[in-house]
C-alpha cells in the first residue's frame, strides 16, 4: 500500500463565532486547504466531512453543505462521518481508507462544530450523550462530571494530584499564547490553575474551570493524498502508522483510572511505525481535560499506572522538555469544537513537521504523534506522523 501524505491545510481561529455560519467556517477552513495544495476545487475526489452536531444546529446532513459552501463541489461526491469528540479523526480515516481503495486520488477532509448555539446547560447534555446514557447519561456537569468521576477515582487510590492537573493546565495555557488560531490566547498561570476562586470555582469532583477545555466554534481541512504534488506551497508529511482501538463504552466495565484501549493504540501504533517514544519530538494529545492527559502520559508509556504526575511536574512534556506535549496549547487553550478537533490536531502536527509552525514551533522536529478519542477514551485514534 502507498504511504498516504498531507498535502495541504487550513485552520480557521477557534472561539465563540455567534456572527459566523457552518458554510463560511467550512470555506474558511477548505479552500486555503485546497490552495496551499496546489489545487483548485475541481481536483478534489472525495469530501469526508468531521461534524458532530448532536443537536448544536438545526442542520443535519451537513455533508451536503459543502457544495452550498464552495459551488465547484457541486458534483463532488461528499460524506459525513461522526464519532464523539474523535470525529475529525473518523473523517480522515474514511478519507485516507478510499484513497488506499484507488477510488479516490485527492481527498478534503473538513472537521467543523458550532457549538456555542446552546445554553450552557444543554451543552452540557448533548455531550453527555457521549457517554453510556442508560448509566451515565444523569450525570451532574455533563461530562466534566464523568471526568470529575475519574478524577476523584484516582485521586482516592493515587492521592491528591491537584499540583500536577494544575501544571498540565498552566502548561497548555502558556503554550497556547503562541498559537494563533487558539480560542484563549492567555498565559493563566500554576497559581491561578491550582487555587479555587471565584473565576475558576470547581465544576465536578476535584477539576476547577481551568481543568476543563473551551466551549467552541470552529473549523480546520486537510488535503490528503497518495503522493506528494509537485504545486503544493507547503511540504508534505505523510504517515508512519495509523491506529484505531476501542473500549467499552460503560465505564462500568473497565478501569476508569485506566485508558486501556488508549495504551494499547499507542502499543500498535509505535510497533507498525517502527519507531519509540524516544524517536518522537512532540505529541498532540486529547485533553479535553486535564485529568485525560495525565492519564493518557501513563497510556503512552510515559510513567507507570498511578505515576502519571511526575511527568508533568519533573518538566517532561514541557515545551522545552523531552517530549512536547500540546506544543499548539491543546484542547485546553486552542478549543475543542467536537467535529473540528481530530481535523485541527492534524494541521497542527503538519506544520510542526513542516517546519511552518510560527512561535509555536520545536526545534528540528520530524516526527511526532498525535492521539483523538471519542467519549472517556472510547474511540482511540492514533496517528504517528514524520516529515518527508
Amino acid at each position: 500500500m502507498k504511504t498516504p501524505y498531507i498535502v495541504g491545510w487550513g485552520h480557521t481561529p477557534f472561539g465563540k463565532l455567534d456572527k459566523v455560519e457552518l458554510e463560511q467556517l467550512l470555506r474558511d477552513a477548505a479552500l486555503p486547504a485546497i490552495a496551499s495544495a496546489g489545487l483548485e476545487p475541481g481536483d478534489i475526489d472525495g469530501i469526508f466531512m468531521g461534524h458532530f452536531n448532536g443537536g448544536f444546529v438545526r442542520q443535519d446532513f451537513s455533508a451536503g453543505l459543502a457544495a452550498v459552501a464552495i459551488p465547484e463541489f457541486r458534483h463532488t461526491p461528499a460524506v459525513r462521518m461522526e464519532n464523539a469528540c474523535a470525529t475529525g479523526s473518523a473523517a480522515i480515516w474514511a478519507a485516507l481508507d478510499a484513497l488506499a481503495s484507488g477510488r479516490v486520488k485527492r481527498a478534503l477532509v473538513i472537521g467543523m462544530e458550532k457549538m456555542n448555539t446552546l445554553p450552557n446547560a444543554q451543552i452540557g447534555e448533548t455531550l453527555l450523550r457521549c457517554s453510556y446514557v442508560k448509566e451515565e447519561g444523569d450525570t451532574p456537569g455533563g461530562f466534566a462530571g464523568v471526568f470529575g468521576k475519574i478524577a476523584t477515582e484516582y485521586f482516592a487510590r493515587f492521592g491528591d494530584q491537584s499540583d500536577a492537573l494544575a501544571a498540565i493546565s498552566a502548561k497548555n495555557h502558556a503554550n497556547g499564547v503562541h498559537n494563533p488560531y487558539a480560542h484563549m490566547r492567555r498565559d493563566l498561570g500554576f497559581d491561578f490553575c491550582r487555587q479555587p476562586s471565584e473565576k475558576n470555582p470547581f465544576v465536578a469532583g476535584p477539576l476547577k474551570r481551568s481543568d476543563c477545555s473551551l466551549v467552541s466554534d470552529g473549523a480546520a481541512a486537510l488535503v490528503l493524498s497518495l503522493e506528494p504534488l509537485a504545486g503544493a506551497l507547503v511540504p508534505p508529511v505523510r504517515w508512519r502508522s495509523r491506529t484505531q482501538v476501542n473500549e467499552f463504552l460503560p465505564l462500568s466495565r473497565r478501569d476508569a483510572t485506566r485508558f486501556e484501549g488508549a495504551a494499547l493504540a499507542w502499543q500498535r501504533g509505535l510497533s507498525e511505525a517502527g519507531a519509540t517514544l524516544a524517536e518522537l519530538q512532540f505529541v498532540e494529545t486529547h485533553d479535553c481535560f486535564t485529568i485525560a492527559e495525565l492519564l493518557e502520559y501513563e497510556a503512552m508509556g510515559l510513567a507507570p499506572h498511578g505515576q502519571g504526575a511526575r511527568v508533568i511536574l519533573d518538566g517532561v512534556t514541557r515545551k522545552d522538555g523531552r517530549l512536547p506535549v500540546n506544543p499548539s496549547g491543546g484542547l485546553k487553550s486552542r478549543g475543542h469544537p467536537i467535529g473540528a478537533t481530530g481535523v485541527s490536531q492534524h494541521v497542527m502536527a503538519a506544520m510542526q513537521l513542516s517546519g511552518t509552525a510560527g512561535d509555536m514551533q520545536i526545534a528540528n522536529a520530524r516526527c511526532g504523534a498525535v492521539f483523538n478519542m471519542g467519549g472517556a477514551a472510547v474511540a482511540n485514534y492514533l496517528s504517528v506522523l514524520e516529515a518527508v
